[in-house]
């Protein structure tokens, strides 16, 4: 392990400048963004609320313009550029866009703020690639869950302290626009400085050819993005929890005026639990991840986005008779109280949804097209916020819904899009259940974990002790893994539904079923050609005293067609538990049993024989059966 928690990061050089600098710019980016909003709104008075209205919403689009612009470029230059010094350069020209800005408020020149904010848009444009692909550069791979929480932590924490300071700096008498122009410079100064500390980050592809037309660079980016299906499916998660946030975060002020009936200061305590329900969930994510990227987590999120999500409708659904109450009026209610708890936890599964597709992301995809593959997230995301308003506004307007009722319909549609991803990616609901069982019934110890190649075709193979092993190794290994399991195995009424689901690939003895059999070794030669993990259970069965049977030499046929790397791999404490073939008619003995997964070293194919992997498996497995 590479450190005891996520906190540890915060002490490294390797990491803290760069979150800083994250952090510090999404701060400068609300502070400059509410400052805008809250001058055309409470401070230009002469303006009319139409041209409020499309001021504001003028400034959302200008923002967003960019990453559907230029992210393709900016995954080109984060890939060929050092990223450090990439970095520096963003942040100097935020300040000279700060500078600028501040001439703009100064003069309540709203045209030329406008300007800035489409500068500020291409800033985080930059910058967006660079944020997630240097992470798996400067981490090691069990520190990518916490690092990634942390960021999404910093990220929010940003959003909700840069909302209320520009909005409140903005609207001092008489000192408005200085104090706003002073924070924007000197948080981008701030930011330039903790760039300037950041230390080498070697460029991936050094030698690219930078492709200046955005167009055809966009689509190759989505077009490479398809062609890694898992990675396109969770970019497609993350840029629809951003459809899901936008919403709320957009609903909010006047979902606090109009049905909560209260003033501007329940708005910002809104903005406020859900900005820490969501930092809070993010950085839970490391502790109930064991450190490893688990993608288990993103069922257990999307289950209770759409749990709170429904009962916040049930909590309030009707609109305020009255408006301007202040926040300790409306916590004499009741359902206010109920209110707050669902949306606060509704932005801790929030947390535990983005923060394991982001990891996801930063480990499946190629370390050379990483920046790219963000950027072109990018893009979907910025593409899912504009159709989330235009939703919105049709919903509303057209459909007639109320802000409950829109927001009821986010939750439960928050469902049916879940769903259809895990249909379509089976691994990320095996995972979730996989998860939840061991982690109910076992302490799991993994021993040798990253002895897994990351990428390309491998075997692993098992000592066979009981009938969870392969729930167990599930939840252990990090790669999707199809498991060519017994056929009898393969039919047991509670689980046989989870081996489904998880494409394990039932195998028979020849003598049983031989066409079986060949059907079986022909999967096996498919996945691994493919580039897929395989694990196997070489002993052909499940031991019957506890002690490792003799391999067979299915392995050897297999390695023969398609010559790969094989992992040995030793489960350890699972003899005499419920699901061994020990005294199985009883209770069990204790729950939460202390068990262990322990990984050795990959060995050639031209090596292999089915007696070497015996004699490694029964090392690595010890007196400890």
């Amino acid at each position: 392990m590479s450190g005891s928690n996520q906190f540890s990061l915060l002490r490294q050089r390797r990491f803290l400048p760069f979150f800083l600098t994250q952090s510090l710019g999404a701060f400068n980016d609300n502070v400059f963004k509410n400052a805008l909003v809250a001058l055309v709104t409470f401070v230009m008075t002469d303006l009319s609320e139409q041209q409020q209205t499309l001021l504001t919403n003028l400034a959302a689009a200008l923002f967003i313009a960019p990453f559907f612009l230029f992210s393709a470029t900016a995954g080109q230059l984060a890939e060929k550029y050092d990223k450090a010094l990439l970095a520096r350069a963003i942040k100097l020209l935020e300040v000279a866009i700060m500078a600028f800005a501040a001439a703009g408020f100064l003069t309540h020149h709203v045209e030329f703020l406008l300007a800035m904010v489409f500068m500020m848009g291409l800033h985080s444009t930059l910058f967006g690639p660079l944020k997630y692909s240097i992470m798996p550069q400067v981490l090691a791979p069990d520190e990518l869950v916490g690092g990634n929480g942390l960021v999404e932590m910093g990220t929010f924490v940003a959003i909700l302290g840069g909302s209320l300071l520009g909005s409140a700096l903005i609207q001092v008498e008489g000192a408005g626009p200085w104090l706003v122009s002073g924070a924007c410079i000197v948080l981008a100064l701030a930011g330039l400085a903790t760039a300037l500390a950041m230390p080498r980050v070697p460029p991936p592809v050094p030698d690219l050819r930078l492709r200046w037309n955005v167009f055809a660079e966009t689509a190759a980016n989505l077009r490479y993005l398809a062609g890694n299906r898992t990675v396109f499916l969770a970019c497609l998660g993350v840029s629809w929890f951003w459809f899901f946030g936008s919403v709320y975060f957009v609903q909010l002020p006047n979902y606090a005026k109009t049905v909560l009936g209260g003033d501007g200061g329940v708005y910002q305590f809104l903005l406020a639990v859900f900005s820490i329900g969501v930092a809070l969930g993010s950085l839970l994510c490391e502790r109930l991840s064991g450190h490893k990227v688990e993608i288990g987590l993103v069922p257990f999120g999307s289950l209770g986005m759409t749990a709170f999500g429904i009962d916040i409708y049930f909590a309030r659904p009707d609109l305020a008779l009255a408006t301007g109450a202040s926040l300790g009026e409306l916590f004499a209610h009741g359902w206010m109280w109920r209110l707050t708890f669902d949306l606060a936890m509704m932005a801790v599964f929030c947390g535990f949804f983005i923060v394991p597709l982001f990891a996801l992301i930063q480990t499946r995809s190629e370390r050379s097209h990483q920046s790219r593959v963000i950027a072109a997230n990018n893009i979907l995301n910025a593409l899912f916020m504009v159709a989330a308003t235009g939703i919105a506004v049709l919903l509303l307007n057209v459909a007639g819904l109320t802000i409950p009722q829109l927001l009821l319909v986010m939750a439960v549609f928050n469902a049916v899009v879940a769903i259809y991803i895990y249909t379509l990616v089976p691994e990320f609901l095996w995972r979730f259940v996989a998860w939840l069982l061991v982690g109910a019934m076992y302490r799991l110890e993994v021993h040798g974990r990253d002895k897994i190649p990351d990428h390309g075709a491998c075997i692993l193979v098992c000592n066979h002790v009981s009938f969870m092993d392969a729930v167990i190794l599930m939840g252990a290994v990090r790669r999707p893994t199809r498991f060519v399991m017994y056929w009898k195995i393969f039919q047991i009424p509670v689980v046989k539904w989870l081996f489904r689901a998880a494409r394990a690939i039932p195998i028979a003895g020849r003598g049983e079923n031989e066409a079986l059999m060949l059907r079986a070794f022909d999967v096996v030669d498919r996945e691994l050609g493919a580039g897929e993990v395989v694990g196997i259970f070489p002993e052909g069965g499940i031991t019957r005293d506890g002690t490792l049977q003799p391999f067979r030499p299915g392995i050897e046929r297999m390695l023969a067609k398609r010559p790969v790397p094989v992992v040995p791999m030793a489960l350890r404490g699972m003899w005499g538990s419920l699901f061994s073939r020990k005294d199985r008619l009883r209770l069990p003995r204790r729950f939460r049993s202390r068990i262990a997964l322990v990984v050795g070293d990959p060995i050639p194919a031209g090596e292999v024989t089915a007696a070497l992997l015996e004699q490694r498996v029964r090392e690595l497995r010890g007196d400890w059966a």
